[in-house]
């Protein structure tokens, strides 16, 4: 079922997955234009009538904290529930509706067997809970270890929007507690720099160390904005938690290679790797990666002194999927190296590699390796040396190309696109474009519209036409396609690629 529209002039996604007449899954996205009021009573609404739901999520676009949105949900929630997700909601009202949840089991456990509501409503057995909430804290913390003791999945963000009090935040001791929740086997707690640039700064290597002694279950664990936590603590996880798989660090300024020094010791044999936005992160972390044979996806994206040197060493892997390279000291002559390798890459993220020219796209695709047969996904936005060369290249040449962005490319210009329309059509056991991202390519004209049009570009989905002579949304070429291809999403709003926060639907 999929709903984009509601009689209060709300917008509005919903997906929802049913078995036997009975919905089991509710996913509910809507853009923040009424009142709290008119929200909550249309959730109750439908809440009421979805009394078997096993999965809830409910996010609202362009929604401040200090709106209530979420208040009292618990009221209203089956007690089939497994997997809550809620975004924004504020943490004190988190905090209440946990309690609530809990009040609720210990009603249900010590009531008396002849009730029939007792026999029929087993009581809450979450397993799976994720906010994006205003802060994290040890109170946070508390009440989800001390309610909810079924949770094996557990996912928090929070995005301040002012440096959170040293009283009121998350602590080693709140990190601690964690083990009271004794399943867990996937943890992410992320403090995003959207609003300013905070971390938390009450958390030091006693806290990994804490955690990874209470929780050795973990199999992914995601951290970010830990800005006090080094080496050691980091290291911590990867040797204590034997069945980690996935493993990702953001915004950790005294993270270093230091930490995966001894990485052929650990007793984990991790598939995902993220380092983000690691200052001191080097190629020499990479080639202690490459000892992880089982490795599928490595995230390397921001760690500005990532270099070639670290290439010989990821061709090894023939396991790996997914590269992101994005922001490395990556040159033409690292490409070179990548194009030979044995690695079946089919996402490639190049963005922001400054030193890779036209001639190391081409380089890439004439590789006698594994990738120019594999990739289906490439990003090579905001890379000055990027032009219509490089284009043309991947239009004759990159057979498996569905997704390609070059936002930000200044120097790619008409030729571009008709390079991409026409080689669609002409060269056989070609995969289609369905995603295209020209976000601030301001060497384009109005004339590219007309590649879009019906006869081109026939498996297209979603275009990003932000920031380009393109967006006008008075154009009635853009009105003629939409209405040619209703199931084409246009993005005016620099989203990235496919609008991958989750939101897929644009006001026209």
């Amino acid at each position: 079922m999929k709903n984009r529209g509601q009689d209060d002039g709300s917008e509005t996604q919903v997906y929802s997955y049913q078995k036997n007449d009975v919905c089991l899954l509710l996913t509910l996205e809507l853009s923040y234009w009424d009142l709290p009021e008119i929200f909550n009573r249309n959730l109750v609404r439908m809440l009421t009538c979805c009394s078997y739901l096993e999965s809830v999520c409910l996010k609202i676009r362009g929604a401040e904290f200090d709106a209530v949105f979420f208040r009292s949900i618990e009221h209203f929630l089956p007690k089939t529930l497994k997997i809550l997700k809620l975004q924004p909601v504020i943490e004190q009202d988190a905090i209440h509706f946990i309690h609530e949840l809990r009040a609720n089991q210990n009603n249900l456990e010590t009531a008396e067997s002849g009730i029939p509501f007792s026999l029929v409503s087993p009581g809450f057995k979450l397993q799976s809970l994720s906010l994006v909430l205003d802060i994290i804290s040890d109170q946070l913390i508390s009440s989800i270890t001390n309610s909810l003791p079924f949770l094996t999945e557990l996912h928090l963000e929070d995005r301040p929007t002012k440096e959170p009090s040293p009283f009121h935040d998350l602590t080693n001791g709140g990190l601690q507690s964690l083990k009271f929740c004794c399943h867990l086997t996937h943890i992410s707690l992320i403090r995003s720099r959207q609003n300013l640039p905070v971390y938390f700064r009450r958390v030091n290597d006693m806290g990994m160390f804490l955690l990874s002694e209470g929780c050795k279950l973990l199999e992914s664990v995601r951290l970010g904005g830990f800005c006090r936590v080094s080496d050691a603590g980091f290291a911590s996880i990867l040797h204590s938690c034997r069945h980690l798989k996935k493993f990702e660090v953001r915004n950790a300024s005294l993270l270093s290679d230091l930490a995966f020094h001894d990485l052929t010791g650990a007793p984990c044999s991790l598939v995902e790797v993220k380092l983000s936005s690691l200052g001191l992160i080097t190629s020499e972390t990479v080639q202690k990666m490459a000892s992880s044979r089982r490795l599928e996806v490595l995230d390397l994206f921001g760690c500005r002194s990532i270099a070639d040197s670290s290439l010989s060493s990821i061709t090894c892997l023939d396991k790996l999927t997914t590269l992101n390279l994005g922001g490395g000291d990556i040159t033409d002559r690292g490409l070179s190296v990548l194009s030979q390798g044995y690695s079946p890459v089919t996402h490639l993220c190049l963005r922001g590699c400054k030193r890779v020219t036209d001639k190391g796209v081409s380089l890439l695709f004439h590789g006698c390796g594994v990738i120019s047969k594999t990739l289906t996904v490439l990003d090579l936005g905001n890379m000055p040396g990027i032009s219509d060369k490089a284009i043309l290249t991947i239009a004759a040449v990159g057979t498996g190309i569905t997704e390609l962005c070059i936002r930000y490319c200044f120097h790619v210009t008409d030729s571009s696109m008709e390079a991409l329309a026409t080689k669609r059509r002409l060269q056989d056991g070609s995969k289609s474009l369905q995603r295209l991202d020209l976000f601030h390519c301001s060497g384009l004209s109005v004339k590219s519209l007309e590649s879009l049009k019906w006869h081109s570009f026939q498996a297209l989905k979603w275009i990003g036409l932000g920031h380009t002579c393109l967006s006008g949304k008075g154009n009635d070429i853009l009105t003629e396609i939409c209405h040619e291809r209703p199931w084409l999403t246009l993005c005016l709003d620099g989203c990235e690629m496919g609008c991958h926060d989750g939101w897929h639907f644009h006001r026209p």
